[in-house]
């Protein structure tokens, strides 16, 4: 196959070639005898294999495969053929995404895969309510190939603050229903099942995540729903990225089922802090704790986004999760600083036996 040189700039200075790829930083590389430059010239001009790069530029195979490895890992090189879907439908659809990937892939990391992966994937959103709505948007420009969406509520004029999935004709209407519809209108390519229906148990998941990739969003309404979702996630061995909002902090978490802690974890180390402290009783409130909403729309889409990019990393792996195990928690009152804060393990721990 051919290799390409992604876009860049370079330029010679002394004995070295200095290259700008990323705005961030330059990469040196030594060249004082301009072979580097030379490879770079020669790749800007055309695609080319390995073997005919090595005779255009007189070196023995086996240096320019070197050379290219180099490259490689530098994160400056791929294949052309695998730069897109070859389609000239679903390459238009997916530009930017392609765009997006291309800083991330490389000679065994086809750009065009990590699509792949995301048109091939089947995820579970759970609430389409406030960050929920801004995570159905955000998937399905991802272009997720498969949603199934789970909510139970109607639309209300109190949503329209937060939740731009839906319009004032909606009102009255299912949320699940008018989301699905919304998924069809703006992709008719994904396939997408709505799930009227309310969550009173791990056992009312058990249906649903049979067959999924990840599951996403997060369900309210009950003080124990996220460790309701955090078992069948983990029995199932699915992925879940949750997130929300306190008074006066945004925060996502996610649990790599066999490879992180999960919620169960955190939620049995901290039910055993002592009552006579500040801590224990926080643990022992927190859930009991009445707050007015007070998600707002620039929070929501915050919040769904950062949870989809978390279900991105997952389902394509192009970076580990940042969010397995632990809660990344940004705060309003020092200007949405992201601080991680790793679960409290618990070695028996009931679910996932950490």
């Amino acid at each position: 196959m051919r290799v390409v040189l992604k876009e860049c700039l370079w330029e010679s200075m002394g004995d070295e070639l200095l290259v700008l790829f990323d705005p961030r930083e330059v990469i040196t590389l030594g060249d004082p005898d301009g072979q580097v430059a030379a490879l770079f010239a020669e790749l800007r001009r055309e695609p080319r294999t390995p073997e005919a790069l090595a005779t255009a530029l007189s070196v023995p195979e086996a240096d320019m495969t070197a050379a290219l490895e180099v490259l490689d890992s530098l994160g400056l090189v791929e294949y052309e053929e695998q730069r897109s879907l070859g389609e000239p439908g679903p390459d238009e659809r997916h530009f930017s995404n392609l765009a997006f990937f291309g800083s991330y892939s490389g000679l065994d990391r086809p750009r065009a895969e990590f699509v792949r992966r995301l048109r091939d994937a089947h995820v579970l959103v759970l609430g389409v309510g406030g960050g929920g709505s801004s995570l159905v948007q955000s998937l399905a420009g991802l272009g997720v190939g498969r949603l199934t969406l789970v909510d139970r509520d109607d639309v209300e004029p109190r949503n329209f603050a937060r939740q731009f999935l839906y319009r004032h004709a909606d009102i009255g209407r299912s949320k699940v229903e008018r989301a699905a519809e919304w998924v069809r209108e703006y992709d008719p390519s994904i396939e997408v099942r709505g799930v009227d229906r309310w969550i009173t148990g791990p056992e009312d998941l058990k249906d649903l995540v049979d067959g999924v990739d990840l599951v996403a969003g997060g369900l309210d309404g009950h003080p124990e729903a996220h460790l309701w979702v955090n078992e069948a996630a983990v029995r199932a061995r699915v992925p879940l990225v949750v997130g929300g909002m306190t008074r006066s902090q945004v925060m996502y978490y996610s649990v790599d089922p066999g490879n992180s802690a999960c919620v169960r974890c955190d939620w049995e180390n901290r039910a055993g802090l002592g009552d006579a402290s500040a801590e224990g009783f926080f643990e022992r409130n927190r859930g009991a704790l009445t707050v007015t909403n007070t998600l707002i729309g620039p929070l929501a889409m915050q919040i769904g986004s950062l949870v989809a990019y978390e279900a991105l990393r997952y389902l394509t792996r192009f970076e580990p999760p940042v969010a397995a195990g632990a809660y990344v928690k940004l705060d309003l009152r020092d200007g949405l600083q992201p601080e991680r804060q790793p679960f409290a393990t618990t070695p028996d721990c009931p679910v996932c036996g950490t």
